[in-house]
């Protein structure tokens, strides 16, 4: 039977083996045991040997196995942790075939530990960015508890960069909107705080009943951004503007009250001041309204309790109130020269209110309106009254120059002499811009008349006819003065034929001509215009105050105006014979 032999071994296991045999078949001589017996030890021996070498074999191959599956199991994660994290590009796959099982398994584990130590550092970093935004997100949503309890559940799936940039742009986008919210909070709040202080109403406490996170400042507590805080911050903000909008406007009501009340009464300046933090807000717009306190409800209350107060003063005093009333609207007729009944306006007010028919607050009331027409009736008539103004003042002056020219002694020395000089120069410019200043005032009144319906009076008089009659006047002025140098010429014509009938020697009338070389002789004077006994100035439409009352243009013939400078003039040829005795010597 052959032996086996052992597979490759030393030659010191051999050697080994050999001795033992033969230190065998030693002592089986020694015992006589049979070759049977001795063969059948051996292969028992070979069997258990290669009993030894197959098990020692079968945990080598399942060792080798193993490897495998370790070393399979390794490129599995290195791939699955590659294709996570997304950093292929980042790491070089080992070949299979170079080394042994343990060499790759060696070399791979270093490569497998580095990506999963990062696979670690990856996820705590999702962690962070994604705690983050659950966080804000819980903070805009309002709901704290969701804060408090949710913790951030990492997809470990999918660990790139391309997705933890995406998150980190999402948190960005977030933190962006959480500080634009705490922007608007920090407005909200300052503009809560500003109109509290004006209104003198509790800033905590309306904050406190926003959210609680706003109740204490000193506690580290972060706002509440969402969006119910927002929109109720802003309802607050809107709610306080109308408040102080209301009560500006009820103010202003009760100052522009409280100063008519002042007028009515004459109240005195020192029970005025008072309140004059109501009176300063009444010219006052919304936004320009900052003080501390100045729209407060007492401030309110005790202005409207100083109104309550006035009216019952009022109320006693309210006959001599409408009789000022009365007073103030005949003093805007009289100054536009309206024709009113005084007396008989005054009077019927006085039985009215004696009366007790009417309502004193509706008369006033009443009173009130009429003045504002008045004052709006007596606005449309200023610019015609100025130019009536211009006209009576330059007819006055029209008048003084023409007395000036009469005066024989208006260039003797004397004092005040250079003054009417200058005067009379004014005066003639005016004079001659009189023709254009009529002619414009009627224009004006014209259109007046259209637009109103009504005529122009001025002191109970229809103002064209005391234009018209100027105009007629003035014209014929212009004519009489025309005939008047006529007639000087004439009467010069005849003092030259009596000077070559009787001679050359000058006259007394003549001689005394001669020492007023700047006067005028007195047949020239007669000529001019000098004033005839019973006749009457015309020049000017008024005379010394105010426009006439129109009875003389009633009056007839006996009555008719002439200018200042007519002279009557005979026909007939007495004219003549009267001017020789007067010139002769």
């Amino acid at each position: 039977m052959p032996r086996l032999s052992s597979p490759s071994p030393s030659r010191t296991d051999a050697t080994s083996c050999g001795s033992l045999l033969q230190e065998l078949q030693d002592l089986w001589d020694e015992i006589g045991e049979k070759d049977i017996e001795r063969d059948r030890e051996i292969l028992q021996l070979e069997q258990e040997c290669l009993d030894l070498y197959r098990k020692k074999v079968d945990r080598t191959r399942k060792q080798k196995a193993e490897l495998h599956q370790m070393l399979a199991e390794g490129e599995a994660e290195i791939s699955s942790l590659i294709s996570t994290l997304g950093e292929r590009e980042s790491f070089v796959r080992i070949e299979k075939t170079i080394g042994s099982l343990k060499e790759q398994l060696a070399r791979i584990k270093p490569l497998l530990e580095d990506l999963s130590h990062k696979k670690q550092e990856r996820i705590a970093e999702f962690q962070d960015v994604q705690s983050e935004i659950i966080m804000i997100c819980s903070e805009i949503s309002g709901d704290i508890h969701q804060r408090n309890s949710l913790f951030a559940q990492v997809d470990e799936r999918d660990l790139t960069i391309k997705r933890l940039g995406d998150l980190k742009s999402q948190l960005l986008e977030l933190q962006k909107d959480k500080n634009v919210r705490l922007q608007k909070v920090n407005i909200y709040n300052k503009q809560i705080h500003d109109l509290s202080l004006v209104l003198s109403i509790d800033f905590k406490k309306m904050l406190c009943e926003v959210h609680p996170s706003f109740g204490d400042s000193a506690v580290s507590q972060t706002k509440s951004i969402s969006n119910d805080t927002l929109a109720r911050l802003a309802g607050i903000v809107h709610s306080l503007n109308q408040e102080k909008n209301q009560r500006l406007q009820k103010l202003q009501i009760l100052g522009s009250t409280l100063i008519e009340l002042w007028n009515l009464m004459d109240t005195p300046m020192n029970e005025r001041e008072k309140f004059d933090h109501v009176t300063f807000l009444i010219s006052s717009s919304v936004d320009s309204v900052h003080a501390q306190g100045c729209l407060a409800l007492d401030i309110i209350e005790k202005a409207e309790l100083e109104v309550e107060r006035l009216n019952v003063l009022k109320a006693g005093k309210m006959k001599e109130i409408v009789l000022k009333k009365q007073s103030e609207l005949d003093e805007i007729y009289k100054s536009v020269h309206m024709d009113i009944d005084i007396e008989g306006a005054r009077r019927m007010l006085v039985d009215l209110i004696d009366s007790g028919k009417v309502d004193l607050s509706e008369l006033l009331s009443s009173m009130d309106n009429q003045i504002a027409k008045a004052k709006e009736q007596a606005l449309s008539r200023k610019d015609i009254l100025e130019k009536v103004d211009k006209w009576k003042y330059a007819s006055e002056e029209e008048n003084w120059l023409d007395d000036y020219e009469k005066d024989e002694n208006r260039y003797s020395a004397g004092r005040g002499v250079h003054k009417n000089l200058k005067r009379a120069e004014k005066a003639r410019i005016l004079v001659n811009k009189i023709p254009a200043l009529v002619e414009n005032l009627t224009t004006k009144i014209k259109a007046w008349e259209r637009e109103n319906e009504i005529p122009f009076m001025y002191d109970k008089i229809r103002l064209m006819d005391n234009l018209e009659e100027y105009t007629r006047l003035t014209q014929q002025r212009e004519e009489e003065k025309r005939r008047s140098r006529e007639q000087k010429k004439l009467q010069e014509q005849l003092a030259t034929e009596q000077e070559a009938l009787f001679g050359s020697k000058p006259s007394p009338m003549r001689h005394f001509s001669a020492k007023r070389p700047l006067g005028q002789s007195s047949i020239t004077n007669m000529a001019c215009g000098t004033p005839i006994p019973g006749s009457r100035r015309v020049s000017t439409p008024y005379g010394r105050h105010g426009i006439s009352s129109g009875k003389e243009k009633k009056s007839g013939k006996g009555n008719t105006v002439a200018p200042v400078n007519y002279v009557s003039l005979q026909k007939d040829d007495s004219l003549a014979r009267n001017n020789s005795v007067i010139v002769s010597p």
